[in-house]
């Protein structure tokens, strides 16, 4: 274990994160740590089964009494954002997570830490290996691929799960039970450009933009931060307002369901203009610094002159349009919950966009916890990229989880917190994607609740937890899993 993790509490639970720090676990990648744990299983006498899909689930028969208790799940996934600053050297699918302890969190610098959902599936494990904790028999369903597409949930056979009540360990906010969550769908936009030569007096720049503080698409989409992607676009189009800018290359965010914090753009201009763009620059850093003082006040933008030799840059009516769409298209909040105060109902986040040789790509994530809105949100921007003369397509489309107020597992668990916590847990609705409505659709019997620890930053490099919160967590699981055993 790390030294900075090997003194933490509870023990058992850090244990656990170390070892998922150290074994690199990006969605699709997640093999060599699961073939860990189920040589871990073993050793312990707990099943363990990998189903079609590639989800592992481990099982433990229920302690001595309990036998003929409902079987209860917990559940986590696997995979991690993998997100590192521009600077930064790590390879997220050989090298260890640098987790180190500060202020009363783990937080990781440079990179994601995977406390989402690391942490989770750490506390899941710890159960499972507690000495004299009472449960029923008890499942651990840890998917793949959660981050990327679902997958796991996804291709998860109706009739897998033996249990009857579901604990998602995938929220990011201590004291809070969750009962619902958002449902979403991508859109993936390509077209191959025209493209023309450029003209021998022309020289090449390169423009970045940077500094920006990114993080999860759905539960950091209404906190107003600045889009890479957004800002970049928007900058280009009003340049080549005022001057011949060819498009060569176009680069921008690493994950769909991450806020760009930073994206570059390789362009030829005339040799002539190039004496005034330190003022352009200037003037437009400016107006961003102002328009996010509070929510991005460390924005960047910057230019360098590039020595690659002239080639072939977009012709100019594509470039047009490709920024056009790119400045226009909708990112962002689109409508707050009428239901839940303060929570977005309906969102959409432009991640991804590439463009080199021609080819240029773009994903949006759109998310909403109603999801007729969010199959209408993406059918509008398949329309207006169409209308671009992009071709565009919804894939990966997933379903929401319905808030059940009158659940038995929440009346179980206000009541274990209360008696725990000495006050009540505060019931949320989440605008992220948790599993739990693919797994609803797959597992319909399933009683579901979600919590979590503190964690700030997911999805983005800088993420941390917070250490006392964990401890909650700890404590909560345990208690709840006693609770069902004496029901």
């Amino acid at each position: 274990m790390p030294s900075d993790l090997e003194n933490l509490q509870p023990n058992s639970v850090w244990s656990h994160f170390a070892t998922l720090c150290a074994i690199p676990r990006s969605s699709l990648h997640e093999a060599a740590l699961r073939e860990h744990l189920i040589a871990w299983a073993q050793v312990r006498g707990i099943v363990a089964v990998v189903d079609d899909a590639g989800n592992l689930i481990l099982r433990k028969s229920a302690s001595l009494g309990c036998e003929a208790m409902p079987g209860v799940i917990l559940q986590g996934h696997l995979d991690m954002v993998c997100q590192v600053n521009a600077g930064t050297q790590h390879d997220f699918e050989r090298d260890a997570i640098n987790a180190v302890v500060r202020d009363g969190w783990v937080v990781a610098e440079g990179t994601t830490l995977g406390a989402d959902n690391g942490i989770g599936v750490a506390l899941a494990l710890a159960a499972l290996e507690e000495p004299g904790l009472r449960h029923p028999p008890l499942e651990v369903l840890l998917t793949v691929n959660e981050e990327s597409g679902m997958d796991g949930a996804r291709g998860l056979v109706a009739g897998t799960l033996q249990g009857k009540t579901l604990i998602n360990l995938d929220t990011e906010e201590w004291g809070h039970f969750y009962l619902g969550c958002a449902g979403g769908v991508d859109v993936q936009v390509h077209h191959d450009c025209a493209q023309e030569d450029m003209p021998p007096d022309f020289v090449i720049l390169r423009f970045d933009v940077s500094g920006l503080r990114g993080g999860h698409s759905g539960i950091d989409i209404h906190l107003g931060r600045g889009n890479a992607i957004k800002l970049l676009a928007e900058a280009l189009r009003d340049l080549s307002a005022h001057t011949d800018v060819r498009l060569i290359e176009l680069n921008g965010g690493t994950a769909r369901n991450a806020i760009p914090r930073e994206a570059f753009a390789v362009c030829a201009l005339p040799a002539a203009a190039v004496s005034g763009i330190d003022i352009w620059v200037e003037h437009r850093l400016a107006a961003w610094r102002e328009r996010f003082a509070q929510a991005d006040a460390n924005v960047s933008f910057r230019y360098e002159l590039d020595e690659m030799p002239l080639g072939k840059a977009v012709h100019q009516a594509e470039r047009d349009r490709m920024l056009a769409f790119l400045d226009v298209a909708a990112n962002g909040v689109l409508h707050m919950s009428d239901d839940c105060p303060g929570v977005v109902d309906t969102s959409d986040n432009l991640g991804v966009v590439s463009l080199a040789q021609g080819a240029f790509r773009a994903t949006f994530k759109v998310r909403s916890l109603q999801d007729g809105r969010a199959d209408a949100l993406a059918d509008k921007i398949v329309y207006r990229a169409g209308s671009y003369g992009l071709r565009a397509w919804k894939d990966g489309a997933y379903p929401g989880w319905t808030p059940n107020p009158s659940s038995d597992l929440l009346a179980l668990c206000q009541q274990v917190y209360t008696a725990q916590f000495g006050q009540p847990a505060s019931l949320q609705v989440i605008h992220a994607g948790l599993e739990c409505g693919l797994l609803a659709a797959s597992h319909p019997q399933l009683d579901m609740i979600s919590f979590g620890p503190d964690i700030c930053g997911a999805h983005a490099p800088g993420e941390k937890v917070e250490i006392e919160s964990v401890g909650h967590c700890w404590i909560l699981l345990k208690a709840v899993l006693q609770a069902l055993a004496t029901q």
